[in-house]
């Protein structure tokens, strides 16, 4: 949930109808799909009492070794001490695998030499939420996010993702085409959620949700949370998505962001309260939108929990990949969805009653463990066809084995005590 990296405040300007055309002009850049990428986040428990609280000083200085790694994909640290890995787009599903795999063995290694380890799950099961980092931005989100509850300082500080990212497709129509691409994903969307869903403990706690994770979107503002209507072309729904979004800070160079309350952007533009929104300013308040699919020129698909073991992260970000970028596949994850879409309600995700089944009951579902399996199914038949490892295919084989085809998911494990989490973790 990072937000990412402050950019500079400074420059001319930008009126309502300026950031219009620059948000309708960059939030989906066409072409034939050639890349993807991953976003892997991470929980850090001990390794010996997992269940304990890593003291912040273990965290300082775990943090500061990873940072001295040479490693090919980004390293971040997310406000409750996560470890978030962001690849470099890669031109192939292998290659993408291959160099987080990589960087992860690097990472393992060094919290391992601290008594520390990567745990994925979509949010911790035992600790409440503690904020590690004490940054001016931070500072500001918690500000905002605690007026809808306590919802948004968890995702803060207890939760992880996997967030598979894509290029937007063909400007043309057709399987391929960046609109049916956007559709695919906010209702494929709900089957992910719940054949991977991963978060049915807070605090010690079941909560009643197999993904606790999702059901803190559904807790936030709508404004922030949730998706633009699909039923407006995707650029001008995007657009006004983001103007009409509430504003979460004003950034200044000294002392505290300010955190108005109900301030839209394209109300700043209008009023140039505080002082005139800037292009980067604009670039800013769309890195603060957390929609479970957001368009950055690519899509990245954000609603999947984290996933236990050393590769589980493969899984989703080989699904996904399937499903979208082998044609084959995607006609087939089309049809499989399609019939979801009524549920849904005409609501965008994830406040709507298909995502909310998708959170609660994962594949039990009997409409989404059928979807999944046919999913399931498309992608295992076409990673072959992407030239995905013997490792990568069956991985995906064996979770359709032990999750899809028995309408359970990880945590239905972690419910049932049979999760590696459930116990004490060493390597």
């Amino acid at each position: 949930m990072v937000v990412s990296p402050e950019c500079g405040i400074d420059g001319p300007a930008v009126t309502e109808q300026e950031a219009e055309a620059l948000i309708e002009g960059t939030c989906f850049r066409t072409g034939p799909p050639r890349s993807v990428g991953v976003e892997v986040e991470w929980l850090v428990h001990q390794a010996r009492a997992p269940h304990d609280p890593v003291a912040r000083e273990r965290l300082e200085a775990v943090h500061a070794v990873l940072r001295t790694l040479p490693l090919a994909s980004g390293l971040s640290v997310e406000p409750g001490g996560q470890v978030e890995l962001s690849s470099r787009p890669a031109p192939s599903l292998t290659e993408c695998v291959s160099e987080v795999s990589a960087d992860l063995e690097a990472v393992r290694t060094a919290l391992h030499a601290h008594g520390l380890t990567l745990v994925g799950m979509g949010v911790d099961p035992w600790s409440p939420p503690r904020r590690f980092l004490r940054e001016p931005r931070y500072d500001a989100m918690e500000s905002c996010l605690d007026r809808t509850g306590p919802a948004g300082r968890a995702l803060m500080c207890t939760s992880a993702s996997v967030q598979v990212c894509l290029d937007a497709g063909h400007e043309e129509p057709g399987v391929m085409g960046f609109a049916r691409r956007w559709w695919l994903a906010h209702h494929l969307g709900a089957v992910l959620v719940a054949a991977f869903a991963n978060s049915p403990m807070a605090e010690g706690r079941s909560t009643g949700w197999l993904s606790t994770r999702q059901l803190m979107w559904t807790e936030l503002d709508p404004g922030r949370s949730g998706g633009p209507s699909l039923a407006h072309d995707p650029r001008r729904a995007w657009v006004r998505r983001v103007l009409d979004a509430p504003v979460m800070c004003v950034r200044r160079d000294g002392g505290p962001w300010e955190v108005p309350d109900g301030l839209s952007f394209r109300e700043w533009t209008r009023s140039r309260t505080m002082r005139p929104p800037t292009h980067a300013d604009l670039d800013y308040h769309i890195t603060t939108l957390f929609p479970p699919v957001r368009p950055r020129g690519h899509l990245e698909l954000r609603m999947i929990d984290a996933q236990p073991g050393d590769d589980g992260w493969i899984v989703p970000l080989a699904v996904v990949t399937a499903l979208f970028d082998d044609p084959g596949a995607a006609t087939i994850a089309n049809r499989a969805v399609g019939p979801l879409a009524e549920r849904a309600a005409g609501a965008p995700a994830p406040h709507n009653p298909l995502w909310r089944d998708a959170a609660r009951h994962g594949l039990a579902d009997p409409d989404l463990k059928r979807a999944a399996v046919t999913c399931f199914a498309a992608a295992l038949d076409a990673l072959p066809r992407l030239g995905a490892s013997t490792r990568v295919r069956d991985a995906v084989a064996a979770y359709a084995d032990r999750y899809v085809r028995r309408g359970r998911s990880p945590a239905d494990d972690v419910l049932t005590g049979t999760a590696a989490v459930a116990r004490p973790l060493c390597r």
